[in-house]
């Protein structure tokens, strides 16, 4: 073999894996970011499992993306490990698919018609048509079936090229004796491991091993040992995708690794038990390109054959061997870089987190008007603990969703991510506004400033309103309900005109020295908490709002919104009920 066949080998394996990784890469695109959605939400059975993994790596080609993908969504929450281990054993099988994908690129033709089926003619036809789409098309459907084409014309070009190189080599008394050594399964499974390791991808390994056996020097009893070897190599790209990942994250890629190498086992096992005691016949049969996918594709389905009623041992298995972290692993851990690619999965993911933040922000206004009544270092510390929670979760879901907003959008898409970011600092400064009612009271407790009977009474009227309207909002931010988001703006309305009332009554109480000015700090501080954490309340009922009509701009709206719906019977009954509601009248007539 010269140094020119050496060159050439290595340029064919290149063209092979960029024509395999831009043909994966169209499929995707292509499928609209539809398929890791599906596999979502059909996984729910093992059977279902099975079939949709083996269906969606049969498309994007590829077993390791499949995993990962599922990775993500177990590391985030959306799938339970038992539901992803039936999906990673149809992903193990769907990656032999590639390798008949592979067999047209030795299909020959031998004149006439028949040289239309031709490498050459197939790779042409191929290559012609996806650099048109490429070139000429204006929609982005086609543009990406035109990948697709021309991926699988490279894919097709390397695969003659590497054929070519090692043409030869059946010839090479060392070539003879290297695959003869492979017959040796030990051995044979370790290359096999490392060659897959290397390429990280198992279909780009079967389809050189398919290269190599056009020398007709590769043998069944050799080839054997090194598709079980691919098998196993393939687990450590999918290992690599889960160093960032949770407990959860972690046992899922492990479980690949595990199945793999449980199935093979089982199935070297079996198979040179059975020739040690038979001595098959068909060992030293010369393996061609369609032989090896027709053995590849079998080995992995009596694979899956074995591994499928053990599931749950395999489940019990990986947890075994990933223990569990001590730390709580909080909702951010949903916002997965893997999904970046997938927008729909990925708003999805700032969807579900967002509302953990919601959440967690009406507990920190409930927590801090609660010290208002009855002050505790413990509710104090809550208060912060939640506060410094919402920063990080403005952090870590700004940061990913100023990510996510430079990926290919739809406008819909755009609209959602514009209103999560909105949202997101409202809800951050919700957080803040309790820390300032916690520190108020805190504030009061060490002054012992004591209020009048008027003051308390207008105080404990209205942590209840803002109690009252940060419960509605988040209620109607976490059901999405349009028809409550509309009426948070007549709440937020009443809210300013109590905080104005108290601002009145509280001047008339410091003229009839019912109060100090020192109290007055206090009480102004918190009539200002109250007024802020309703306006963002009001913002995030728009943003909902916005999330169905679009065209966001929050201040715009809002004041539309507030000067058109104060002439609706429905604005202003809730404005009039609210107001009746948590009106102040006197702390004597409560009583």
């Amino acid at each position: 073999m010269s140094i020119a066949d050496i060159i050439k080998l290595f340029s064919g394996i290149a063209l092979f894996l960029f024509g395999m990784s831009l043909m994966g890469d169209g499929l995707k695109r292509v499928s609209g970011n539809k398929l890791e959605p599906i596999l979502f939400k059909l996984s729910g059975s093992p059977v279902r499992g099975v079939l949709l993994g083996t269906g969606v790596t049969a498309v994007i080609q590829s077993s390791s993306a499949t995993s990962v993908i599922v990775v993500g969504f177990v590391n985030s929450g959306m799938m339970k490990l038992r539901q992803a281990i039936p999906v990673i054993l149809g992903a193990i099988l769907g990656t032999s698919i590639t390798g008949w994908v592979i067999c047209l690129s030795y299909i020959e033709g031998a004149g006439g018609w028949s040289s239309l089926l031709s490498t050459s003619t197939i790779t042409g036809a191929a290559a012609i048509t996806g650099i048109l789409l490429r070139t000429i098309s204006k929609k982005a459907a086609h543009r990406h079936i035109g990948d697709i084409l021309m991926g699988f014309a490279i894919l097709m070009t390397g695969m003659s090229t590497m054929s070519g190189s090692v043409s030869g080599l059946g010839q090479q008394p060392w070539f003879t004796s290297l695959l003869t050594s492979m017959s040796n399964p030990i051995l044979g499974i370790l290359s096999g491991i490392v060659f897959s390791a290397i390429l990280q991808s198992a279909s780009a390994a079967v389809g050189i091993v398919q290269a190599l056996s056009v020398t007709g020097a590769m043998t069944f009893s050799s080839a054997l040992p090194l598709l079980m070897g691919i098998s196993i190599g393939a687990a450590f790209p999918v290992l690599l995708s889960a160093l960032g990942a949770n407990t959860e994250g972690k046992r899922t890629a492990v479980s690949y690794l595990v199945a793999s190498f449980m199935g093979v086992m089982v199935c070297a096992s079996l198979f040179y038990i059975i020739e040690s005691v038979f001595r098959l016949p068909f060992l030293n049969n010369v393996m061609s390109p369609v032989s090896i996918a027709v053995v590849n594709t079998l080995l992995r389905m009596c694979m899956l054959i074995l591994l499928m009623p053990f599931t749950d041992i395999l489940e019990a298995l990986v947890v075994q061997m990933i223990a569990e972290k001590t730390a709580e692993e909080t909702g951010m851990l949903r916002l997965e870089d893997r999904f970046l690619t997938h927008p729909v999965l990925a708003i999805e993911q700032c969807r579900m987190t967002i509302l953990d933040m919601a959440a967690k922000a009406g507990e920190a206004v409930g927590v801090a008007a609660g010290l208002l009544q009855k002050f505790s270092m413990e509710g104090m510390e809550k208060v912060k603990d939640l506060e410094d929670t919402g920063d990080k979760y403005e952090d870590v879901l700004g940061s990913y969703l100023t990510r996510l907003s430079s990926q290919e959008l739809t406008e819909q898409q755009s609209c959602a991510v514009s209103v999560f970011l909105h949202s997101l600092t409202d809800l951050e400064r919700i957080s803040d506004h309790a820390m300032s009612i916690a520190y108020s009271a805190d504030e009061i407790r060490e002054k012992q400033i004591v209020f009048s009977e008027e003051a308390v009474h207008e105080i404990d009227v209205m942590t209840g309103a803002i109690n009252e309207i940060v419960d509605y909002t988040i209620d109607s931010f976490v059901t999405e309900d349009l028809k409550k988001a509309e009426l948070v703006a007549p709440m937020e309305e009443a809210v300013d005109d109590l905080c104005d009332e108290m601002k009145l009554n509280h001047v008339n109480r410091l003229q009839t020295g019912q109060c100090t000015v020192a109290h007055g700090f206090v009480f102004n501080d918190l009539v200002t908490s109250f007024e802020r954490v309703a306006a963002h309340c009001s913002n995030i009922a728009v943003a909902i709002i916005e999330l169905y009509e679009g065209d966001f701009a929050t201040h715009e709206y809002n004041g539309k919104m507030k000067n058109s719906m104060k002439r609706t019977p429905e604005y202003e009954e809730k404005y009039r009920q609210f107001l009746e509601q948590f009106s102040f009248g006197s702390a004597a007539e409560t009583e």
